[in-house]
């Protein structure tokens, strides 16, 4: 019998109004299955109880529906608003969910400090100073970042590097940094270069040539060949530069936004155009779960890409979106100017949409051929592993450490899909015997699981450790402490010399390893798996192990600022100089005084 036989649909729509809103749709368990937003709740809301008439995968929804709940709103505007925060919070299994739950990156210029630095930045643009972006990805912002200092030598090193040098680093030595940090320019001619290159990320690059032009044309009237050598070498790279990322015809802020559809499979493109520049590409990609035409999945697409993002002043879009004025009206009083979504380009900029478009396509067919190789893969793991069915979640453990330094675990996540990155985690190991694989795993399993156990995540089909019998009698020793049964739980060893294809797997019960084929699509998947947790461990230990190893030792004693250890650093030629500085050199250095002195000296000293 249907869950719908359950709802009393007259009762229900009788009771709704015209009022515009937002309607939930949950099964019996109490998880949401959809999320929709209506101009009329009344009229929408009863659409999906009429007798005949609705499409087969709505029908298959309404199976499970057993409760509808509907919240009214003033307008059609805050219905959109609603609607996207429900479907980020609660991603129901028939909604359209587009997976970004990252933040674009930015280049981020830090201006508190004397001498600016231009740097890579993700997150909430709350910090004091300058952003240019978005871009697509990291790659595109390092790459940008890369040339910027080809032309322009401002310094990118953070604060803790630039302040502890006593002569200049290796960029200096390259020509992609002048060297503030050790006073070799002078601060009138840093502060022009940072003006340049905040003319070049603005996409000013007219009033930046005509700029660099004059100061060339004036160092050469005074017979400063020198000087002007060097702006008509920054002219020549600023135009190299422009010919590679300049797109044609392509002025101001504007992002390309293109859907395609096939085989119950959307993806979206979206080009990001900032200054005239094209900051790259994001794909978007995943299956279809309800009938939807292209034009109402354009409206989903857009107001849960935007409505958290920084907006461009123009959305360039095919196909046009169903609810356009809608769209308009709310992104502009989100962004707090005119945001317009043009669906008919004309010139360079259709042919940049229709770019965009085979990009969408493409970006389809590749997820359909990827989804039928993880699916044969989880086929092939299924039969290998004797299982009812294939497994439709696995999780994966790693434990990356140097010498037993700065220890960090990491956990990823499949599905069949393929990975689940919103839902990889890293685990900071605290308090066990530097080198104790065991009981690090152990740490990491007791926290990711008591959290799931809470209900705060979902229970795996198969969890995969790194390692061989110790891990896996460590991993099952939590899960019965836990009192967590019914998952396959196998630990998997590299080979000899870590060859690939040698691996032996290790399952609770089972006296001898199990070694598979160097063929076989389920070693294919498990390597797969295993080498995403491995590299995903290496970035966060790395991470921790730089953070730990970039603090001075100065920085622990009182009275020791930041110019005072530049001071010491640069009279004295580098930290084991100070530490074998008596008291009376110390107190030699300008800003040392003997108290702070002998407080240095004891320091180094009496520890």
């Amino acid at each position: 019998m249907d869950n719908t036989d359950h709802i009393d649909a007259k009762s229900l729509i009788d009771g709704l109004s015209h009022a515009p809103g937002v309607y939930e749709m949950f099964n019996g368990d109490g998880q949401h299955l959809y999320v929709g937003k209506a101009r009329s709740l009344k009229n929408r809301v009863a659409s999906y109880f009429r007798g005949s008439g609705m499409p087969p995968k709505t029908q298959a929804m309404m199976r499970h529906v057993a409760r509808v709940e509907v919240t009214v709103t003033r307008t059609e505007n805050e219905a959109l608003l609603l609607e996207n925060n429900l479907i980020k919070r609660f991603k129901p299994r028939y909604n359209v969910v587009w997976r970004d739950d990252k933040s674009y990156p930015y280049i981020y210029l830090d201006d508190s400090h004397q001498y600016a630095r231009l740097g890579f930045y993700r997150g909430n643009r709350s910090e004091a100073g300058s952003f240019f972006g978005p871009y697509a990805n990291a790659g595109a912002v390092r790459s940008t970042l890369s040339q910027l200092q080809k032309v322009f030598p401002v310094r990118q090193c953070e604060d803790t590097f630039f302040r502890l040098r006593s002569r200049p680093c290796l960029q200096y030595q390259i020509k992609r940094c002048s060297a503030p940090c050790v006073d070799l320019i002078s601060r009138k001619d840093y502060d022009e270069d940072v003006k340049q290159a905040v003319l070049f990320l603005e996409g000013k690059d007219k009033s930046l040539n005509r700029f660099l032009e004059s100061k060339m044309e004036a160092a050469s009237d005074r017979l400063d060949f020198e000087t002007a050598a060097r702006y008509r070498d920054r002219i020549g790279a600023l135009r190299r530069i422009q010919e590679h990322q300049y797109v044609a015809g392509g002025t101001g802020n504007v992002d390309l936004v293109a859907l395609h559809a096939e085989q119950s499979i959307i993806g979206a493109e979206v080009v990001f155009v900032r200054g005239g520049r094209h900051n790259g590409n994001k794909s978007f990609v995943q299956p279809i779960n309800i009938e939807s035409t292209l034009p109402e999945i354009m409206t989903s697409f857009l107001s849960q890409f935007y409505l958290d993002k920084a907006v461009p002043k123009e959305i360039i879009v095919r196909p046009k979106p169903a609810e356009h004025d809608l769209l308009e009206y709310t992104l502009s009083r989100i962004a707090g100017r005119r945001v317009r979504i043009i669906s008919g380009p004309r010139g360079p900029r259709l042919r940049w949409l229709e770019m965009a478009v085979v990009n969408a396509q493409d970006g389809v067919r590749r997820y359909a051929m990827g989804r039928s190789g993880v699916l044969r893969q989880l086929e092939s793991f299924r039969q290998l592993m004797d299982l009812d069915q294939s497994p439709g979640r696995i999780e994966c453990f790693d434990v990356s450490h140097t010498a037993g330094e700065a220890p960090v675990a990491s956990c990823v996540v499949f599905d069949r899909e393929g990975a689940v990155k919103s839902e990889y985690r890293r685990y900071n190991i605290k308090d066990v015997t530097p080198g104790d694989d065991y009981a690090a795993l152990t740490q990491t399993l007791q926290r990711r699981y008591r959290h799931v156990k809470g209900g705060a995540g979902k229970i795996p089909d198969v969890i995969l450790i790194d390692g061989g019998k110790g891990q896996l009698t460590a991993a099952k020793a939590v899960l019965d402490e836990l009192q967590i049964a019914g998952m396959t739980v196998i630990g998997v060893a590299k080979g000899p010399q870590r060859q690939a294809g040698l691996e032996k797997l290790f399952l609770w019960g089972q006296k001898q390893p199990t070694i598979l084929p160097a063929d076989s699509s389920a070693l294919h998947l498990i390597q797969k798996i295993r080498d995403e947790a491995h590299r995903f461990a290496i970035a966060g230990h790395r991470r921790r192990r730089d953070k730990g190893r970039g603090r001075s030792t100065l920085e622990d004693i009182p009275g020791v600022g930041e110019k005072r250890r530049r001071a010491l650093l640069r009279h004295l030629g580098g930290l084991q100089e100070v530490a074998k500085a008596g008291i009376e050199d110390l107190a030699e250095i300008p800003g040392i005084s003997p108290i702070l002195a002998a407080r240095i000296f004891a320091f180094f000293h009496d520890n």
